[in-house]
């Protein structure tokens, strides 16, 4: 026999699964909850009722368009419920955007980022004020906010919203929790970027390939370099990591790396790399920590004109991404590689030292050349991860705080 808080516990699950269905198909009827769902017809009605009464979704009809039979009756998050602030840090701007329960966009600006060497601290006033901007900007009051999502490039910690490592920052580390408190009650959390970018190409993938998607890589390109794997678990779940792919050993004692080291992928395939290497500078020249892409657009022209070094150094940028790419291959499994990021602009002089790093693995001689697909829009998979992740831990937060009236 189930004891009250195991009945509780499953309520609490069938509830997630119910909002979870919506979240994916927006606007759905009870009878395409419950086929979404799997649960019975009398378990989703006493979950609509229960969510409907705590004003977390709600009904309306909707009339065929023949005019005839009853009208159906669909059921949405009421968009009023709580608020998201999404924060999204590149190297060059700082992006804030307030997004509705219902994951409506309400309001969007960036403010240029100062390369301030004063650095963190200063950085993190600058992040609580533009918080305070957007909801100043909206007139709604900061207790309606359920979440504020965060994401940088670098190393954040797993456990608690600390950028430990970033490219601008180094290892300046900033505790976000501790910089927005006591003023923000909002539940925070930091992701690294490409996690999200290939969080929100997995969710792409499989409304695609359905049970058919097992796994998929996510490179980013630009002034750092990023990694993200998703993989689709047993259950039908997403595991996705953020391997510290940027950093990885591709040439020992190679070049000066921003993290400090030497022979790092991005040392060699990063911007500021690209451009040491079609200048001839030494790679033991302290790296740029922000190169213009108008300066890398004047190289790709030399390197599509022919001229000699401009496309080496393209060559040799693709060379080390592509034989990082054959390592992790050769630890996980053979999977579609989507390039994203301002990179992608120059892939057309990449892919040859891309595709020469992967095939001297093992693996790609067995089984073939990985799928490589260019994603161009990076800023919208960004904010669609955010978006993904972010509004699913909302929904079991409101679920576990006894929002269905269950509490």
């Amino acid at each position: 026999m189930l004891t009250k808080s195991s009945t509780e516990l499953v309520r609490q699950r069938n509830s997630v699964l119910v909002l979870s269905a919506l979240r994916r198909h927006g606007a759905v009827a009870h009878t395409e909850i419950s086929d979404y769902t799997r649960l019975s017809s009398a378990t989703v009605s006493a979950i609509t009722a229960d969510l409907e009464k705590a004003q977390i979704i709600e009904k309306s009809e909707h009339q065929a368009a023949s005019g005839r039979g009853r009208p159906r009756v669909l059921f949405r998050q009421r968009r009023d419920c709580g608020y998201l602030i999404v924060v999204i840090i590149s190297s060059d701007a700082v992006q804030y955007s307030l997004v509705d329960y219902a994951g409506k966009l309400i309001d969007r600006f960036s403010e240029e980022r100062s390369h301030d060497p004063a650095g963190a601290a200063r950085f993190a006033a600058a992040v609580k004020a533009g918080l305070s901007r957007i909801l100043e900007r909206s007139r709604i009051s900061r207790n309606k906010v359920l979440l504020i999502s965060i994401s940088s490039k670098g190393l954040v910690n797993s456990l608690e919203p600390v950028l430990v490592w970033s490219p601008i920052f180094g290892s300046e580390q900033i505790d976000f929790e501790s910089a927005l408190r006591p003023e923000w009650q909002a539940k925070i959390i930091l992701d690294n970027e490409t996690l999200l970018v290939a969080a929100a190409l997995g969710a792409r993938e499989e409304n695609v390939k359905g049970e058919d998607f097992r796994s998929l890589a996510a490179l980013s390109l630009g002034h750092s370099i990023g990694l993200g794997i998703v993989r689709r678990t047993p259950h039908g779940g997403h595991e996705i990591s953020a391997p510290n792919f940027g950093h990885m050993l591709h040439m020992a004692n190679g070049g000066l790396c921003r993290c400090g080291a030497k022979g790092c992928i991005e040392a060699h395939a990063g911007f500021y790399a690209i451009l040491r290497t079609a200048f001839e500078v030494p790679l033991d020249t302290i790296p740029a920590k922000f190169v213009p892409v108008a300066e890398l657009d004047k190289i790709a022209a030399q390197a599509r004109q022919g001229h000699r070094m401009p496309a080496f150094a393209f060559r040799q940028a693709g060379l080390a991404l592509g034989n990082g790419l054959s390592r992790v291959l050769s630890l996980t499994e053979r999977m579609p590689v989507a390039i994203t990021g301002p990179g992608t602009r120059y892939y057309d002089l990449l892919r040859q030292g891309i595709e020469e790093g992967l095939g001297q693995s093992h693996i790609v001689r067995m089984e073939g050349m990985p799928e490589l697909r260019v994603v161009a829009d990076e800023q919208n998979l960004v904010f669609e991860g955010h978006l993904n992740r972010a509004l699913a831990v909302i929904d079991e937060d409101i679920v576990n705080a006894g929002g269905t009236g269950h509490g």
